[in-house]
């Protein structure tokens, strides 16, 4: 019994010491070969210095940082990608967030701070800068160039990260660091401006998802930098082995922190493309082979998701809309709502593009009506004394209407000389000032039948019961008041009659309320 169990403890002991050693010897070989062939014509006291003289703050690292800023913002306004290249020949980013790095690597606190000072100082000047010069631009449209730059994935990331260690290495080894200056520009110079853009205008989105890719961006990069100066030996002799394992896990842990959200940002990207691949071949094969699908629109952050289009297409697809929205929400695990828009085609080659300039030219026309419907809202809005939102607007029938409050010292007859000057112009609109119950008012006789001037009051008193929806009571005697009730109401007036009396004129009040 006592040689079984002396046996068994050497049995088990050989196989950990089999695996680690041929290990342990790799790794050891493998540091030394790095040390001897890669670390060794690195002189960091130089590389340091050459680092620590372009990271530091001054009125030229301001005054380019602005520069390139302002060049920035005007190529996304122009929607130019050359002019905004050009803007990073002049940044001046790289030096201060190498610096960052390296700092972080040496362990030099001080030198860090003046980093990050340098750092915080040319952000904010280059925001504001962007900022003045979008809110004076009489551009303000968000160009592709900007909305590139507003939803950040991982992708970005990757690009930060390629650019920090491509400049990282050109700086230890001495090399030409202008292009990879370039290329750490690119990561942080237009989402800067974009960030100002977002300022300027108020646009928060567009503020929000640049300020957040250029975060990303920044600290990929300082850390990437910091990484590769420990990877050179760029170290302090103070830290030891636990401290540098543990400045390496924070890295990881903030590469990892960022990687999470933009990797489902990119996620939703590819999704969104796929999609959109997905139902514009569903659409293409719900129609004939000479049907074209002329334009999509898909809004993915509706519930349902809403997709509209064009089809040219020679027949007609009556339950098109309800087949495509149950095919593509089986096809995209979502609930989708289709709305396809048909123009009738002849299947002659010239066919589709006659009905793409009839289309355009509808479209045109949409637009214009839409722009009148919008003055003549704010017309009418302005007139009742209300907000544009209280107008009310009936696409189906081309009218629009207001509720007008009440103004002192303006009569029923002022609001519809109101009324009129809304419409003016404007023949296949329909336009309707509802007034407040002011006092009607009366009708004047002569020789036993309205005058001019009565005439007059009818024509008033019936605009205003059509407009209320409220009828008048006429009261007078008993021959003229029924003349003047078919006058009012073939003015539109809803009539009461009191008969009585044998006044000269005929007074008219609300059935409804008393005058005020």
């Amino acid at each position: 019994m006592s040689s079984d169990s002396d046996v068994t403890p050497t049995t088990s002991t050989p196989p950990t010491k089999t695996v680690s050693d041929p290990l342990q010897s790799v790794w050891n070989s493998l540091r030394e070969w790095w040390h001897d062939h890669v670390m060794v014509d690195v002189d960091h006291g130089l590389v340091l210095k050459k680092i620590a003289g372009e990271s530091s703050m001054t009125p030229r690292y301001i005054f380019m940082t602005c520069m390139s800023a302002g060049i920035a913002i005007l190529g996304m306004l122009l929607s130019s990608p050359a002019v905004v290249i050009g803007a990073m020949l002049l940044s001046p980013l790289m030096g201060p967030i190498l610096g960052a790095g390296f700092a972080l690597a040496e362990g030099k606190f001080n030198w860090l701070r003046l980093c990050g000072r340098a750092l915080l100082f040319g952000t904010l000047f280059a925001v504001l800068f962007c900022a003045a010069i979008v809110f004076l631009s009489p551009l303000q449209n968000v160009t592709e160039e900007i909305a590139a730059r507003t939803r950040p994935n991982l992708f970005d990331l990757l690009v930060a990260l390629f650019s920090s260690l491509a400049g990282s290495y050109a700086m230890i080894r001495g090399r030409d660091g202008t292009i990879v200056g370039v290329a750490i520009a690119t990561a942080l110079m237009p989402p800067l401006a974009a960030v100002g853009f977002g300022l300027a205008t108020l646009n928060w989105t567009v503020f929000g998802g640049a300020l957040m890719l250029y975060i990303t961006n920044l600290l990929t990069i300082a850390l990437t930098a910091a990484l590769m100066a420990r990877l050179y030996g760029f170290r302090s002799e103070q830290h030891d082995g636990r401290t540098s394992l543990v400045q390496s896990g924070l890295v990881v842990a903030t590469f990892i922190a960022l990687a999470i959200p933009l990797g489902l940002s990119l996620m939703q990207i590819a999704r969104e493309s796929n999609g959109q691949r997905i139902i514009r071949d569903t659409i293409a094969t719900a129609f004939s082979e000479e049907a074209r699908v002329d334009q999509i629109t898909i809004d993915w952050d509706g519930d349902p998701i809403t997709v509209s289009a064009s089809v040219l297409t020679p027949e007609f697809r009556a339950d098109v809309n309800e087949r495509l929205s149950g095919e593509l929400g089986q096809l995209l695990d979502d609930p989708v709502a289709v709305d396809i828009s048909q123009y009738l085609v002849g299947t002659d080659p010239g066919a589709a593009e006659q009905a793409q300039l009839a289309r355009a030219r509808a479209e045109e026309e949409a637009r214009a009506d839409a722009q009148l419907v919008a003055r003549l809202k704010e017309r009418l809005a302005l007139v009742a004394g209300v907000e544009a939102a209280d107008v009310t607007l009936d696409r189906e029938n081309r009218r629009v209407m207001a509720d007008a409050r009440r103004l002192e010292g303006l009569s029923l007859e002022g609001y519809r000389v109101l009324e009129s000057r809304v419409a003016a112009g404007i023949d296949d609109w329909d336009v309707r000032l509802r007034p407040p119950l002011s006092a009607l008012p009366s009708i004047s006789i002569e020789d036993g039948e309205p005058d001019a001037e009565g005439q007059r009051a009818i024509a008033l008193i019936g605009w205003a019961s059509r407009r209320t929806g409220i009828p008048v009571t006429l009261s007078g005697a008993a021959e003229p008041v029924q003349i003047a009730a078919i006058a009012a109401q073939e003015a539109g007036a809803t009539v009461l009659v009191n008969e009585g009396g044998g006044s000269a004129q005929i007074t008219a009040r609300w059935e409804a309320a008393e005058a005020e």
